[in-house]
C-alpha cells in the first residue's frame, strides 16, 4: 500500500541520520552528572512511574489499540516502534519551559536511554509478534534483535557517556555549547525529515488525515498514561508534569534511524515516525506554554 514512498536512503544518508541522533544525545548529556543517577536511587518514585508508563504501559496499549482497530500493518508496526523508543531528548527543554521538575526529567532521560538498549528491541519484537497484522510483516523482514540492540547502544548510550565525560572535563565549554548544539542538531534533523516529506509530498497529502489521527491519538494516549502514572504514585504536580512530558515526547529520531536502517522500504512506518517528529514537538511546546502560564503551576 505504501510501496511508492521513497524511503530507500543511501548508506551515507543513514550514517548522517545516526550522526544527528548521536549529536543530539551528546548535547543533552553534557549537562548530566553522576548525581542525576544517584537522585534516582534516593527518590525513585517519579522515575519509576515514568519508566513503567514509558516501557510497559505505552507499548502494551499501542499493541492493543492497533490490534483492536485493525490499523494497517505498516502503520501499526511504526506505532509499535515509536511506543518502544525511550523518551525524546527535547522533553528536558519542554519540561523547563513548562516550569515542571527538570531534575526528574533529566534523570528519566538518562535512565530510559540506558534501559532502551534492552527494552526497545524487546518491546518492539514482543508486541510486533503479538499483533497478528504486524507478525507476518516482521517475519518477512527477519529483523536481527542483536543488530537493533547494537544500533541503540551506539546512537544512545555511547554518545551519552561521551557527553557526560566531556561535560565533566570541560564544564564551562559544555555550558556554553549545550543550547546551540541542541538547536543546530534539531534544525538539521528537521531538515532531514523535510527532505523525506518533500520527496513524497503527494503521498503524504493523500494519507495526512489518517496519519494525523493515529499520531495524535497515540501521542494523547502517551501523555495521559504519563499523567496517570504520576497520579497513581501521588507525585507532586511539578514531578507529575515532568513524567507526563517525558512519556509524551518520544525519541522519534531513534525510530526513524531504526526504520531507515532495518526497514528502508516500509513506507508506512516512515510516515508514522515522520509525522511524530513534528507532532510531539508541537504538542509538547503548546502544553509547556500552557503550564508556564497556569497560575497553579506558578505556585506549585
Amino acid at each position: 500500500m505504501y510501496a511508492d514512498i521513497q524511503v530507500a536512503f543511501s548508506p551515507q544518508s543513514l550514517l548522517l541520520l545516526n550522526g544527528i541522533l548521536a549529536g543530539m544525545i551528546f548535547g543533552v548529556s553534557m549537562g548530566l552528572r553522576r548525581e542525576d543517577f544517584a537522585r534516582v536511587l534516593r527518590q525513585p518514585r517519579a522515575p519509576a512511574a515514568g519508566l513503567v508508563a514509558q516501557f510497559i504501559l505505552l507499548p502494551a496499549a499501542t499493541c492493543l489499540a492497533t490490534t483492536a482497530f485493525a490499523v494497517p500493518a505498516e502503520l501499526a508496526l511504526g506505532m509499535i516502534l515509536i511506543a518502544s523508543c525511550p523518551g525524546g531528548t527535547f522533553s528536558n527543554i519542554m519540561t523547563w519551559l513548562g516550569r515542571a521538575s527538570v531534575p526528574v526529567s533529566v534523570s528519566m532521560t538518562a535512565i530510559s536511554s540506558i534501559a532502551a538498549i534492552v527494552m526497545t528491541p524487546l518491546n518492539f519484537g514482543l508486541y510486533a509478534q503479538l499483533n497478528p497484522a504486524t507478525r507476518d510483516l516482521l517475519r518477512d523482514i527477519s529483523l536481527q534483535p542483536l543488530n537493533l540492540l547494537l544500533l541503540v547502544a551506539l546512537v544512545l548510550v555511547l554518545p551519552m557517556l561521551l557527553g557526560m565525560s566531556f561535560g565533566k572535563r570541560h564544564p564551562r565549554v559544555a555550558e556554553r555549547a549545550e543550547k546551540p548544539m541542541r538547536a543546530v542538531t534539531l534544525l538539521v534533523f528537521l531538515c532531514f525529515v523535510v527532505v523525506a516529506f518533500a520527496r513524497n509530498q503527494t503521498l503524504f497529502m493523500d494519507y495526512a488525515g489518517q496519519l494525523l489521527l493515529l499520531v495524535a491519538l497515540q501521542n494523547a494516549g502517551a501523555l495521559l498514561l504519563g499523567n496517570l502514572a504520576g497520579r497513581l504514585m501521588r507525585l507532586p504536580q511539578s514531578e507529575r508534569r515532568a513524567v507526563t512530558m517525558e512519556v509524551g515526547i518520544q525519541n522519534s529520531a531513534l525510530g526513524l534511524s531504526i526504520i531507515f536502517t532495518f526497514f528502508p522500504h516500509a513506507g508506512g512506518m516512515m510516515l508514522i515516525a515522520g509525522f511524530w517528529s513534528f507532532w510531539h514537538l508541537l504538542v509538547g511546546l503548546c502544553l509547556a506554554l500552557y503550564w508556564s502560564h497556569n497560575s497553579e503551576v506558578a505556585h506549585a
